[in-house]
């Protein structure tokens, strides 16, 4: 019977020429193409699919208990994709990889030890040594500290109960509130893959796809999104976490650091000017203001929610694309971080310099935020790749606690160990489990889900924080925003998207962008 084949012409050509190739013991070099059979994206599949050629359903949420979280460890689309984008880069991180660090101190001012059973946090007057990194975001290791970027603020604790990273950055808001879409997002503000040039086509593009991403445009948008430097910046935790008492109750908490200084930034005349004599000009003055004894210093503030009264909110607290209102919710000093050391060497304390979201110390908990909890995976993942498992022997990132397990070997090992027993329990080792520290009490019954949480409200607080501005203040970011949709290759359809977008936020705004590119707003 003929009446049904398994190969059609071409692939039956194919697959005669593959016997050929494999069956032939003296193979002519002059017509074989190294080439021939490689992977190609020019097949690629019309679905989404993981390395291994599975199709994925859903490529924009993460898998969660229920729609808020937390994530499963069991996603390994999740898992895969982060992994994936981690070891993008060989050496140079991935994102953050142009960056001036100090040293000094943080300062206990104010007690919350009814909030926390942090041991730093235990007391006023209490003094924790420090390693500061701050960052630009997106672009190399060699770009200019004045282009219009996101800035990191990362700061390591080295507690008596082992390290603390807070790493954030100087928004408190970020484009995206779940991992699952940071590869792709870090892909559409990085330079195009065929020429290596940023294009706003691009990103806008793939954030007409996200309008919770407004928020964080009204600031990247606005004045404040090139910083004078270092020294006059905010800084935010960005994500939120959880502090729990010795009693067990927990709260959500924001963390924010605030300059002595004021917050100074570059309007695009500035930037231009200060740019093109000094490409290094904010790792320059900070190390010059240590050096001459001027002490960069930021005041550490938090906002608590407690979970219970989390439902009372029009926004959900665990949504990193919203800030938390501080008439309702105001900021609660802590402390003081000061800057008084410069460090001794670039290369040793910059760039092996290595932080994570899940370095903590009891006291300090996750919580549900999705971006939060891919980021626990993510950050540990990539300095494993960039520096090396055992990039936490590094002196930089070492916690100064004594500290005892039984993970050993492996690449660029050099703690030396003298032990013969290797592992746990031992009747040979008299190492015990440390006293338990409590944890989120929170029970959990919902259903595995991939999708977007419920209270997603993207437009409000854009507009809220537009309205505030004053007039001129608004003029520059209409006209920054003019500038970016008139890039030649944003189509019709994406600026239209955007205009909608921005006509949510605040009518007015919205009507003032179309005017320019004559359009007709629409919501």
């Amino acid at each position: 019977m003929h009446s049904c084949r398994l190969f059609d012409r071409h692939t039956q050509t194919h697959y005669h020429s593959l016997i050929s190739i494999f069956s032939s013991t003296k193979p002519k070099r002059s017509t074989m193409d190294p080439y021939k059979n490689r992977p190609s994206s020019t097949f690629n599949s019309p679905y989404w699919t993981t390395n291994s050629g599975a199709p994925v359903w859903n490529n924009n949420s993460s898998l969660t208990l229920g729609s808020r979280g937390p994530i499963l460890l069991e996603d390994y689309h999740l898992v895969e994709k982060l992994a994936n984008f981690d070891r993008e880069r060989i050496p140079e991180r991935v994102v953050h990889a142009r960056g001036a660090s100090a040293k000094g101190f943080f300062e206990v001012t104010h007690d919350i030890s009814q909030l926390t059973c942090a041991d730093f946090l235990r007391a006023p007057g209490v003094q924790t040594p420090v390693i500061v990194r701050f960052s630009t975001v997106i672009h190399e290791r060699g770009s200019p500290e004045t282009l219009r970027d996101p800035r990191g603020f990362a700061v390591k604790f080295y507690t008596r109960e082992g390290n603390f990273d807070l790493v954030g950055n100087n928004f408190p808001v970020f484009f995206i509130r779940d991992g699952m879409k940071f590869p792709d997002m870090v892909h559409a503000l990085k330079p195009n893959p065929k020429s290596h040039i940023q294009e706003n086509w691009r990103i806008l593009d793939f954030f007409s796809h996200h309008p919770e991403s407004l928020h964080m445009f009204s600031f990247l948008f606005d004045d404040i999104g090139v910083p004078q430097d270092y020294r006059h910046m905010e800084g935010s935790g960005v994500n939120t976490y959880t502090l729990i008492n010795k009693a067990g109750k927990a709260h959500y908490v924001k963390f924010h650091w605030k300059p002595t200084c004021g917050v100074k930034s570059l309007l695009e005349e500035e930037a231009i000017k200060v740019g093109g004599s000094n490409h290094s000009h904010a790792t320059q003055d900070l190390y010059d203001s240590i050096a001459a004894g001027n002490y960069p210093e930021w005041k550490l503030y938090i906002q608590t929610i407690d979970p219970d009264h989390e439902d009372r909110f029009d926004f959900d607290p665990l949504d990193v694309t919203k800030t938390w209102p501080e008439d309702i919710l105001p900021l609660q000093p802590v402390g003081r971080l000061v800057l008084n050391k410069n460090i001794d060497n670039f290369f040793n304390e910059n760039e092996q310099l290595a932080f994570c979201p899940a370095i903590i110390v009891p006291g300090i908990y996750y919580s549900d935020d999705k971006l939060l909890q891919t980021r626990i995976f993510s950050y540990a993942d990539t300095q494993r790749h960039r520096l090396g498992p055992n990039y936490l022997q590094l002196p930089v990132n070492a916690p100064k606690a004594a500290h005892h397990n039984n993970h050993h070997d492996g690449s660029m090992n050099f703690m030396h160990r003298d032990e013969e027993v290797n592992y746990f329990p031992s009747r040979y080792d008299p190492v015990r489990h440390a006293e338990a520290h409590p944890i989120p009490p929170a029970v959990f019954n919902a259903k595995r889900e991939k999708r977007i949480i419920e209270k997603e409200n993207n437009f409000k607080q854009p507009g809220e924080r537009y309205r505030s501005w004053a007039p001129d203040r608004q003029e520059r970011f209409i006209r920054r925003w003019i500038e970016a949709l008139s890039d030649p290759r944003v189509t019709h359809e994406i600026r239209s998207i955007w205009v909608s977008y921005w006509s949510q936020a605040d009518r007015s705004l919205g009507q003032k962008i179309a005017s320019h590119l004559n359009l007709r707003p629409s919501i």
